[in-house]
């Protein structure tokens, strides 16, 4: 449900961050909504700006992981 909590932080790469930087936590929001709607979304989630050299990817782990905003040049 991409929901962040002392079990589940939410943390973001350093290139994630100096590419998107503000927009990391508009797209989060917009998982968590989209999340809600649909009852529950796939483990990996891309946002794609035209703008940009790459995809910003969200992974959200099972339990005792995290949710991380990283490009695909991170993984």
């Amino acid at each position: 449900m991409f929901q962040p909590s002392p079990e589940k932080p939410f943390v973001a790469t350093p290139t994630a961050i100096e590419l998107y930087r503000d927009a990391i936590l508009r797209c989060l929001r917009e998982l968590q909504q989209l999340a809600k709607e649909k009852n529950g979304l796939d483990y990996l989630q891309i946002f794609e700006d035209p703008y940009k050299a790459e995809a910003l990817w969200f992974i959200e782990d099972d339990e005792g992981g995290a949710i991380t905003a990283l490009l695909p040049s991170d993984y």
